[in-house]
């Protein structure tokens, strides 16, 4: 198959949506696909796919504009001009299949009039809303195959799109055979570490958690990422965790030895499309406190100490709990989100889409 993969952060960021969906990129290439990655970001090397670099103009620039539909927020406003870009490198006719989890712009743009298109998949790296929702321009979402990354957005969409149940992975080698090294994150030897990898907004309630590990008063946080609460978090660490807070963004290829370097993880959003975050801090042995939901049992499984994060009671049981418990061996669960397992599904559901269209059935 000829697959484009469309999105303006690839290359750019290694945030959960580019890291998923480039690694699934990347599979499909390795397993003989002619893979096309469009992306904001410089090429790199070392990958399987072709990369043709799409500009935009970083999100960060657009934190102080209004949120008028359908530019909602900073992430719109950048996902347009990278859409404007796409639109002047994008040819229909040289793919049999696109894949993207952008939406409003990036989506309409990979569906632009032409005489022969692609096959349309769409990901829900960033949440089902636009695949479901009527009002505004969700009403103008239209794909050929919806890839659900749980079973609550497959059991959603199943009765209106054509959807499989694919979960997101990690690189097995990527996180085995790693040590600890805290001297290179600038972590204390002496407390156990709480690390919470995080965009700095307010879904992911970084805030919340620092207040949490506050009242541990033993324990370190890191929390590596960044975003538009920046002022806000260092603010509150400075009063709640006073010389026990680290803020850092670290590469992709340093994230394994973050997580080992930890005894805790922690993250506090009340609901995720998926969270590869979870994966990696299963791999390294990390215990994991988190909101408790049937989705997130979905990939952890029960012997977490998952709790009702809202709850401040719950959550000091839960870090006390995971604390005591520190980092042990990776969860054997975490062989379920292999990359090459979780890319072989992507085959069969695109050469599927793909196949049927072809021979023109609906």
């Amino acid at each position: 198959m000829r697959i484009l993969f469309a999105l303006p952060g690839f290359h750019r960021f290694d945030r959960g949506a580019e890291v998923a969906l480039l690694a699934v990129a990347n599979e499909l290439a390795l397993a003989g696909n002619a893979v096309r990655v469009m992306g904001s970001g410089p090429p790199r090397d070392g990958v399987a796919y072709d990369f043709e670099q799409v500009g935009s103009i970083r999100r960060e620039r657009f934190e102080s504009l209004p949120s008028i539909p359908p530019l909602r927020s900073e992430v719109n406003w950048e996902d347009a001009t990278f859409a404007a870009a796409l639109l002047r490198r994008y040819r229909p006719a040289d793919y049999d299949a696109v894949v993207t989890c952008s939406f409003p712009f990036t989506h309409w743009a990979l569906r632009r009039p032409a005489a022969r298109k692609p096959a349309q998949i769409f990901v829900t790296q960033n949440g089902d809303w636009s695949a479901f929702a009527t009002s505004g321009e969700y009403r103008t979402f239209r794909c050929d195959g919806l890839v659900c990354t749980n079973p609550d957005y497959f059991e959603r969409n199943q009765p209106r799109w054509t959807c499989a149940l694919i979960p997101n992975g990690i690189s097995a080698a990527a996180y085995q055979g790693k040590a600890s090294d805290r001297a290179r994150f600038g972590l204390p030897q002496d407390r156990p570490v709480v690390l919470m990898v995080s965009a700095l907004i307010d879904t992911k309630r970084v805030i919340d958690g620092i207040r949490a590990v506050g009242r541990h008063p033993t324990a370190h946080l890191v929390v590596a990422g960044d975003g538009p609460l920046r002022d806000q978090v260092k603010a509150e660490a400075e009063r709640h965790l006073p010389g026990r807070f680290s803020n850092i963004t670290v590469a992709a290829p340093d994230m394994p030895v973050l997580y080992h370097s930890a005894d805790t993880f922690l993250h506090m959003s009340l609901l995720e499309s998926f969270g590869n975050v979870f994966v990696e801090a299963m791999a390294c042995g990390l215990p994991i406190v988190g909101h408790d939901t049937s989705r997130l049992r979905w990939i952890v499984g029960d012997d977490q100490p998952l709790c009702d994060t809202q709850d401040d009671g719950a959550l000091d049981a839960a870090l006390a709990t995971a604390l005591a418990r520190g980092k042990g061996a990776p969860n054997p669960r975490v062989e379920n989100f292999y990359w090459p397992t979780i890319a072989r599904q992507y085959q069969d559901f695109l050469s599927g889409i793909v196949a049927a269209r072809q021979a023109g059935t609906p």
